[in-house]
């Protein structure tokens, strides 16, 4: 570090040397000092500083109130200066040992004090680049990932979204299929139109079409007005079916024929009207099955199946479960107290050992849950409703070792091959058959690159 910086001084004392903001600047610092605590807050919010000196004595009535307002006004790595007779007072320790990077007792040496500051500074500066190298891999809305599998899913992405045919979304619940059809709509020439999402599960079935299409006024008991439908409002833009597993027969002969010729009525009108939109779906549910199973239609289903996207399950993309976590940390630090700056290993460790049966979602509850509860500068087990005993899954046997090492192999080689199954036999040193073989033993699903 060069030595420069920009400090607030915040707080009054007549222990400090009078000569310590002047040899603060000639060592190339940039300082503010609020003697008042309430303006030093109220300027936090409006300016830039990397790094906080907080004046604590007992000289003046100390309120331990103004000083945590003024602390948590930023995420500052604060530095305590205060009088050694504070020490004993239970509150002022409690309020440093939750917000302060470090603390020196009063009068302090010009030179001790700034060799701390210049730290704090320093550490602000790692932890800004730190996020800076994290968004590097975070694609748009928030799809976040390292594995070959979701880089190749961010190339996938952008490849359907160049196209205006429609896409089919698949995957488990919670892993994220609404914000892979939203960076698909925000990367296509439809970006300027609206994209309206429709959860087919959560319509009820007596308004499932009026839901869809909409309706003139007095087509039924309780129509006092017109109502556009969810098709008609995504004119000229994108509309998601999302749980599209989940419509009723009935809705989804309707369906097909506005993908046929794009034209609607509106319930109690005999008028045809032509839409213009992008057709997005997704589904948790196996919809091959379904259509066997005589639930799902199977000239319904290959219309809307005509480019493919699977998303993986987050225990299929373990590489990926700290980057989530400390994604998700930043992106919720509001929620925390601000004495949190992140994950115990032993929490890592158990978020790696977790299944995660809700996926994306769970983790996002369970992050923000910690913020939460976390009592400690680091988030423990307990904090993320996560059990120490689940820590037994990390004593593997050595056929679990060569499966998980087999399984990463794959991963990695059908990722850098962009999932072309030759290819990858190639590199691996197997033929196609055993590849596909490895690849249903280890449930890994073939990503469809489309050209």
């Amino acid at each position: 570090m060069d030595g420069t910086g920009t400090l607030l001084i915040a707080g009054e004392t007549t222990n400090v040397p009078r000569s310590l903001p002047s040899y603060l600047k000639e060592n190339r610092w940039l300082v503010d000092h609020e003697k008042s605590l309430k303006e030093a807050a109220s300027t936090l919010k409006s300016k830039h500083y990397e790094a906080g000196l907080i004046l604590i004595d007992d000289d003046t009535e100390t309120n331990v109130s103004d000083i945590e307002k003024c602390l948590e006004a930023s995420s500052l790595n604060w530095m305590a200066l205060i009088h050694p007779d504070l020490l004993d007072n239970a509150s002022i320790l409690r309020l440093m040992r939750r917000h302060c990077y470090a603390y020196h007792v009063l009068p302090g040496r010009n030179e001790q004090v700034e060799c701390i500051l210049r730290h704090a500074c320093a550490m602000r500066r790692l932890h800004e680049l730190q996020r800076k190298n994290d968004a590097t891999i975070v694609d748009d809305y928030e799809m976040v990932g390292t594995t070959p599998g979701m880089k190749q899913l961010f190339d996938t992405v952008r490849r359907v979204a160049a196209v205006d045919a429609p896409v089919f979304i698949s995957g488990e619940s919670g892993t994220g299929k609404e914000l892979a059809a939203h960076a698909i709509h925000e990367r296509s020439q439809r970006r300027d139109g609206p994209f309206i999402a429709v959860n087919c599960g959560a319509l009820p079935s007596n308004l499932i079409q009026s839901e869809l299409f909409g309706h003139e006024k007095g087509a039924f008991t309780g129509a006092s007005q017109r109502k556009i439908g969810k098709v008609e409002a995504a004119q000229g833009g994108t509309l998601f079916l999302d749980e599209i597993g989940d419509l009723p027969l009935e809705m989804q002969v309707n369906l097909l024929r506005f993908l046929e010729d794009h034209l609607i009525q509106r319930i109690g009108s005999t008028k045809e009207i032509t839409v213009d939109v992008r057709i997005l779906a997704a589904t948790h549910v196996d919809l091959e099955k379904a259509v066997k199973e005589g639930r799902f239609r199977e000239d319904l289903y290959h219309r809307l199946n005509v480019l493919q996207i699977f998303l993986p399950p987050l225990r299929e993309r373990q590489a990926d479960i700290e980057v989530l976590a400390r994604f998700f940390f930043d992106k919720f630090a509001n929620e925390k107290a601000s004495q949190v700056k992140g994950f115990s290993q032993e929490a890592l460790r158990l978020m790696q050992c977790h299944s995660w049966p809700g996926n994306i979602r769970e983790l996002i509850n369970r992050v923000r849950r910690a913020l939460v509860m976390c009592e400690t500068r680091l988030i423990k087990p307990e904090d993320l409703g996560l059990e120490r005993r689940q820590s037994s899954r990390g004593i593997i046997t050595l056929e679990q070792a060569r499966d998980r090492a087999e399984y990463e192999a794959l991963v990695s080689a059908l990722g850098r091959n962009r999932y072309k199954i030759q290819n990858a036999a190639r590199e691996l040193g197997v033929s196609r058959v055993t590849l596909y073989r490895l690849m249903e033993k280890h449930r890994i699903h073939r990503e469809v690159a489309v050209v």
